[in-house]
């Protein structure tokens, strides 16, 4: 007798907090503590800067960034499902992110985060995490390749000190716009921007003991601050002159000193720097929005965590890690955050600093928190071009230049098709617009090749494999590849017409592994056509996912006259027996 055994409730739901539960079921020591408080120091200052960077080029204040990397940073790490995976802003969200902000304000953003992380919850909930496997890698590629474009090209504008009154929404016109706006350019912010390039270039050579991006900072903006006291004339955009505050009703500049606080998303600053006004009409215009963060989060977050896996040898949950950037990305909004997901550079300083638990990204998170309430003053003296430089170089290392020519060197045309027009559509139109399209090209590409795999054919009077020749008045044709929509009806052409004094049709479905319902149709079609003819018909060889699909249809054992074996080897020795 057969007993059916229950599931267990964990695996019908994800499990929050999956890595953190086997670190610890597995025994964290005093070692691995040592180990994830100097990784957590080291990712914390790394990501102290690029928060503030990543916001600014999302247009909004700094500050926003820090509480992202220090409540959803947080919050992940301690739900998710990777073990050494940093989360937080992403300079992939950019292209995403500004437009939001430029039309509906911080407070629209916030909102638009929230929409996102219920959406990423309901992801992981309904275990979705596997589906991302299914996007092609030149979909990736490409869009990655596009995204590194437009936030480069975003950053000319302070690497250059350039006056640009309105930035336009669409990228061609951003780049008319910078072209107008060169005559603007400042000498003294390229200076400090070449400045800080060059250190982020040459630090890695000298050392690797202290962040390239923390030595190319202090070194700019000390020489931004020497300069401008000692050579007239010689001004600098920095946090300070561009972002201001307001505590208690006084205004101040630069960053506020403040730990993250609870507000409303809704009753944060509009595009008129008004408050929102929360209504199902704001709700449905921030919908496409909040689908593209999530659908981005989702890529990034689990290709992130597959990176991660590569560099620690570990395996990390999907779902469960869904589930985690999605209830990061809900509370965020509440305490001035933005949209943050799995961060690859972080993650990957995360693990060479020797991380062995999730708390090295908790640490992480409070090591941007006491920077936060310490040294807020000083960071509002950071050149705005040393920021641009930064994001600048950010943007050069995930454009994957070399993989990208690689692919177009070595793929096949369907591919390359598809790497080109993501990569076209993410930079003149935006990354939702060239995932959906890439992944619907990459599909119907796939399907013309797989009709061009599948087909029947006459098998031989003699057929590869048998002792002995078929009875006469018997064929046998095999059907190989998957019958699905796309090859289905062309297959089954070659069975549209038989000899005469032809009694039986055998067909061979052992290459068949699959079937939808129109293969089922076009299948049951050609069986129809050869009753018509008097001809009993064989299904020999189905293998068990088509005759699931049969047997949802009622075909079972012998239908009339037809016949559906398993067994190859038995299909022939009945016909056989028939003929006796």
């Amino acid at each position: 007798m057969t007993h059916r055994h229950e599931q267990p409730a964990q695996a019908v739901l994800p499990r929050p907090a999956q890595a953190i539960r086997e670190c610890f079921a597995q025994g964290y020591r005093a070692a691995d503590l040592r180990s994830d408080l100097l990784a957590g120091l080291v990712v914390g200052v790394v990501a102290l800067p690029l928060s503030m960077a990543l916001a600014i080029a999302s247009g909004v204040p700094p500050q926003h960034g820090l509480y992202t990397a220090i409540v959803a940073g947080g919050i992940i790490a301690l739900l998710g499902g990777s073990r050494v995976q940093v989360s937080g802003p992403t300079a992939a969200f950019v292209v995403i992110l500004a437009p939001i902000s430029n039309r509906f304000g911080v407070g629209g953003l916030m909102l638009a985060t929230l929409m996102a992380g219920l959406l990423l919850a309901a992801m992981g909930l309904a275990r979705m995490g596997r589906l991302i496997e299914f996007v092609p890698h030149p979909v990736t590629t490409g869009f990655t390749s596009g995204i590194a474009v437009v936030i480069g090209t975003l950053q000319i504008k302070d690497l250059l000190g350039l006056t640009v009154p309105e930035m336009p929404e669409h990228f061609t016109d951003k780049v008319l716009a910078l072209a107008r706006a060169l005559p603007t350019a400042q000498l003294a912010d390229l200076l400090i921007g070449l400045l800080t390039l060059t250190v982020l270039f040459v630090w890695r050579k000298v050392t690797q003991k202290v962040p390239a991006a923390l030595a190319a900072l202090l070194l700019a903006g000390a020489a931004a601050a020497l300069m401008t006291r000692f050579i007239p004339g010689f001004e600098v955009a920095t946090i300070g002159s561009r972002f201001h505050y307001v505590i208690d009703g006084v205004t101040r500049q630069g960053i506020p000193q403040v730990p993250p606080l609870p507000v409303l998303p809704w009753r944060m600053p509009g595009p008129d720097g008004q408050p929102l006004e929360l209504s199902l009409g704001l709700i449905r215009s921030l919908a496409p929005s909040a689908f593209a963060i999530a659908m981005l989060g989702a890529i990034e977050s689990l290709l992130s965590a597959v990176v991660a896996d590569g560099m620690s040898g570990h395996k990390h949950d999907p779902d469960a890690e869904l589930l985690a950037q999605g209830t990061g990305n809900v509370i965020v909004p509440f305490f001035g955050g933005i949209a943050a997901t799995g961060a690859i550079a972080r993650t990957a300083t995360n693990i060479r600093s020797g991380a062995r638990s999730p708390l090295a990204a908790v640490f992480h998170s409070l090591v941007v928190l006491l920077a936060v309430l310490l040294l807020a003053p000083l960071l509002g003296y950071l050149p705005m071009a040393s920021l641009a430089a930064l994001l600048l170089l950010v943007a050069w290392n995930m454009s994957e230049r070399e993989h990208f020519a690689h692919v177009l060197r070595v793929a096949p045309r369907p591919d390359v098709l598809v790497l080109l027009t993501c990569f076209g559509l993410t930079v003149l139109f935006d990354m939702v617009v060239s995932v959906s399209v890439g992944v619907v090209l990459a599909s119907l590409l796939f399907l013309r090749e797989m009709s061009e795999v599948s087909g029947v054919r006459l098998v031989d009077e003699h057929p590869f494999g048998l002792d002995r020749p078929l009875p006469a008045g018997v064929l046998m044709y095999e059907v190989a590849g998957p019958l699905f929509f796309g090859a289905a009806r062309q297959a089954m052409a070659a069975l549209a017409r038989t000899n005469q004094g032809v009694r039986v049709v055998v067909l061979d479905l052992r290459a068949v592994p699959a079937m939808d319902v129109t293969g089922l149709v076009a299948l049951e079609s050609a069986i129809e056509r050869l009753n018509h003819a008097q001809v009993f018909v064989v299904l020999a060889g189905v293998q068990p996912q088509p005759l699931r699909v049969m047997a949802r249809a009622g075909w079972k054992g012998r239908h009339g006259k037809l016949a559906i074996y398993q067994s190859f080897e038995r299909s022939l020795e009945e016909v056989r027996k028939a003929f006796e």
